[in-house]
């Protein structure tokens, strides 16, 4: 695909994202696109985002569980780039007009402490590199229709990246068993949903991984003070307005948002 196309597909996404509309799949409209081509329309989105004053402030990791992989007929995860602009603290009310179509995903956030780049990274080395790991709500959005996506389009679209939830604890990751550490998510006081650690590649930390590695052949490392998003613990649950949600994490803490 060319550079041209490249660019207009990615501005497309970024104009998209500031007008709250959708667009149709890039998947039905350019067949050919391949992921590769997906990540530099996801760089020119991001890149206009930064233009207008944002600051890359993380990393996320998206389609870290089977079922999804399956869905989208891959065999690996994905990634986007968190913004300042994105970040929402614990109990924080979000407003339903800055967004879509968007939906709850409770995951794991890993906070960096020092540079992490591979090739070669290891588990022993993200624990290491690790300050601590938190709750967190991804909320995802899509500027796809109807969130009809093939992996194309969700890597173009930001890792269907929408804005994200802190908890307001950190932890030591060495700490807390994040392959066992189960996960309750309550919606308007109901239980909707639970999950565990080893729902991300068998633990967040191989979500971390991965990452950190294949940023690495890119020549883009994880950084000090870093947010990294590791991948959802469950399936994710659609919001409207008045929605309150409230996720915790066994041994981490917990994270809570409302929706306005």
């Amino acid at each position: 695909m060319d550079k041209t196309l490249i660019n207009r597909l990615g501005e497309e996404l970024y104009r998209a994202l500031v007008s709250r509309e959708v667009l149709e799949p890039l998947t039905s409209r350019h067949p050919d696109i391949s992921i590769e081509d997906a990540y530099h329309v996801q760089q020119r989105m991001v890149a206009m985002r930064i233009d207008k004053g944002a600051r890359v402030v993380g990393k996320k990791i998206g389609v870290t569980s089977g079922a999804v992989m399956n869905m989208l007929g891959v065999n690996q995860p994905d990634f986007g780039y968190l913004l300042d602009d994105m970040v929402y603290g614990e109990g924080e009310a979000i407003e339903l007009k800055r967004l879509i179509q968007p939906k709850a995903e409770g995951e794991i956030a890993f906070v960096m402490k020092r540079d992490l780049q591979g090739p070669g990274v290891t588990a022993a080395d993200v624990l290491a590199a690790t300050e601590g790991v938190m709750a967190c709500f991804e909320i995802v959005d899509s500027r796809i229709r109807d969130w009809k996506i093939k992996i194309q389009d969700t890597v173009a679209d930001n890792a269907s990246c929408g804005v994200m939830v802190f908890g307001d604890r950190l932890v030591d990751p060495r700490k807390v068993d994040l392959v066992t550490c189960g996960m309750v998510v309550e919606k308007n006081g109901e239980i909707v949903g639970t999950g565990a650690g080893a729902a991300t590649l068998g633990s967040p930390v191989n979500a971390i991984v991965w990452l950190a590695n294949t940023l690495g052949k890119l020549d883009i490392p994880l950084k000090a003070g870093e947010v990294v998003l590791s991948g959802s613990l469950a399936a994710m649950f659609p919001i409207a307005a008045g929605d309150a949600f409230r996720m915790t994490l066994g041994g981490i803490g917990g994270c809570s948002v409302r929706f306005v």
